[in-house]
């Protein structure tokens, strides 16, 4: 559940904070840290990236920016982006 909402966070932020992620690099996070027997991971991540999609609709511009820092920090610390 924990990287399920993490992950959730950084995925919806995507788009929001003008990131691009590598689509091997997402796919090589989740098969380092999701059980392959976790069949509760789809769609608790779904849930989350619907959820954050939602919450991060109404943030302010410093909100953003902060959010957004820390987004791009945690992407590039996972090979998401470079």
């Amino acid at each position: 559940m924990k990287i399920a909402t993490a992950l959730g966070t950084v995925l919806a932020s995507e788009k929001l904070c003008g990131l691009s992620y590598d689509q091997a690099a997402i796919s090589a996070f989740i098969e380092s840290n999701v059980p392959a027997d976790d069949m509760d991971f789809p769609a608790t991540l779904q849930m989350m990236i619907q959820g954050q999609g939602y919450n991060l609709k109404g943030m302010s511009e410093s909100a953003k920016t902060a959010h957004c820092t820390q987004i791009a920090r945690t992407a590039k610390s996972y090979k998401f982006i470079q």
